[in-house]
């Protein structure tokens, strides 16, 4: 499989604070790579980072060679990353159907599967077709969740980014999520992904990195 992803010697933080220092890691198409480690070694501020969400203080960062480090977090959802926040961050005052409409980018010319519709995350998603006229904050956390993965797949990304997806969640949710989650990657969509649920991250997984300091300490199957 072709690279996707590459970071390289990437320190990031908050203002002029630095979590991260000289992470470097990549990601084939296709493959899917979990961040471990915990609270507080710096899982989300990666994947805020990859999002344009934080200050990068020095390294790189390229998806598919084109180099995203110096644009601003709305061209790297146009770049392809598709990126689920912990806090989800739906738009509470929209509908689920408006929710989804309002950053749905056509299919990329070459792509082996279909493209990303708001039919097609109701086929994935039942719940929010039930729903797809409520208002988010008439939603489930939930639902809320579904509709945060949804909203992100609908940009046809190339990269799909989930920050503890199924946190908080009740278990026939966390397992709708999962079953997501493997169908995807069935599909060939590449994922970053950050859970607790280790026994669910094996069976889904390629490759894992252990963070701990804002540092990759640990990488490997």
């Amino acid at each position: 499989m072709s690279e996707l992803l590459r970071i390289e010697g990437l320190s990031a933080g908050y203002g002029e604070a630095v979590v991260l220092q000289g992470i470097s890691l990549s990601l084939a198409e296709g493959d899917t790579l979990a961040l471990l480690g915990r609270n507080g070694t710096g899982k989300t501020t990666l994947i805020n980072t990859l999002a344009g969400a934080t200050r990068q203080h020095a390294g790189s960062v390229s998806l598919g060679g084109a180099v995203l480090h110096r644009l601003p977090a709305h061209e790297r959802a146009a770049a392809g990353i598709g990126w689920v926040p912990q806090e989800r961050n739906i738009f509470k005052s929209l509908t689920v159907h408006e929710n989804l409409t309002a950053v749905a980018r056509p299919g990329r010319a070459g792509a082996s599967t279909r493209p990303w519709t708001p039919e097609r995350v109701y086929e994935m998603f039942p719940r929010l077709a039930e729903r797809k006229t409520n208002l988010g904050t008439q939603l489930s956390g939930g639902e809320q969740q579904m509709l945060a993965v949804g909203r992100a797949l609908l940009i046809n990304p190339r990269l799909l980014i989930l920050d503890e997806a199924t946190e908080g969640l009740a278990p026939l949710i966390r397992q709708e999520i999962w079953n997501c989650l493997r169908r995807l990657k069935e599909e060939g969509q590449t994922i970053l992904v950050i859970d607790k649920n280790l026994k669910e991250m094996a069976t889904l997984v390629d490759r894992h990195h252990v963070l701990e300091k804002g540092r990759v300490v640990w990488q490997g199957s």
